[in-house]
């Protein structure tokens, strides 16, 4: 009884294989979390094909599609300036990534027939990726336009020439912190969330199989934490979402126009 009632939040986070008892070292093991990303690229691809119809008089679906196009692109283009639209299209993957990511984590268990809901965007691998690529595109943006003047960067303008040395040690770890910083916002975010769902979760069956008072009270309780970390989720996917994007344009203009 007592090895039935422990709460393991951490276990909705491992990585297993679809077929099989266990993971084997092969890079073709098809796992939850391949399946999970198969699943979100097929949702946005359903989510651009509705909207790319043209239609003289846009449809609904049409216009939520565009939307998210000229959102993305006004974002870039506030950030980055008219070079910006040269970026459009990693921002726009990435928000639209991450945004379907977290959404579809939320989804109740059953949602796939034997599946459970896997949150992609709690797995640091996946948001480092992302964060790399990100910090990937500022260096070579950075170097191929600037050569070795992109090194100016680490030295803000009217910094005191006594105290460059300083300056420029601690602009170039602040500098290097940041793909590190940018998974690990993402990443930390979805996991408390999910841990969040897990503990409460449980603190509601368990309540109610206890069958006392106290049990059914504790529930209760319980169960409104769970709405509310529900509704504090649903807000914070979309949050989320949007600083992983917008901190990564802000990255490329820095790299762009050297600000």
């Amino acid at each position: 009884m007592a090895a039935s009632a422990k709460i393991d939040p951490m276990h909705q986070f491992m990585i297993n294989p679809v077929v099989g008892d266990h993971l084997v070292a092969s890079p073709f093991q098809f796992t939850n979390s391949a399946l999970w990303m198969g699943l979100i690229l097929g949702c946005i691809l359903v989510f651009m094909w509705g909207g790319m119809k043209r239609e003289l008089v846009p449809g609904r679906w049409q216009v939520m599609v565009e939307g998210f196009v000229e959102f993305i692109s006004g974002m870039t283009l506030s950030s980055i300036g008219p070079e910006g639209r040269k970026f459009t299209p990693w921002i726009f993957t990435i928000f639209t990534f991450i945004l379907f990511a977290n959404y579809l984590s939320l989804f109740p268990s059953g949602f796939i027939p034997g599946g459970h809901p896997f949150a992609v965007t709690a797995q640091f691998t996946v948001t480092g990726l992302m964060a790399i690529i990100s910090f990937s595109i500022v260096l070579i943006v950075g170097f191929w336009r600037h050569k070795l003047h992109f090194f100016s960067l680490f030295v803000p303008h009217g910094t005191p020439k006594v105290m460059v040395p300083l300056i420029a040690i601690i602009e170039f770890i602040s500098f290097m912190v940041r793909p590190f910083s940018l998974a690990l916002r993402l990443f930390v975010a979805m996991i408390a969330g999910h841990i969040l769902f897990e503990v409460f979760g449980n603190f509601v069956v368990q309540g109610i199989n206890s069958g006392t008072v106290t049990g059914y009270v504790i529930a209760l309780i319980s169960f409104v934490f769970v709405l509310g970390v529900n509704a504090l989720e649903l807000l914070v996917c979309a949050i989320q979402a949007y600083v992983f994007a917008l901190l990564s344009s802000l990255y490329i203009n820095d790299a762009v126009n050297l600000h």
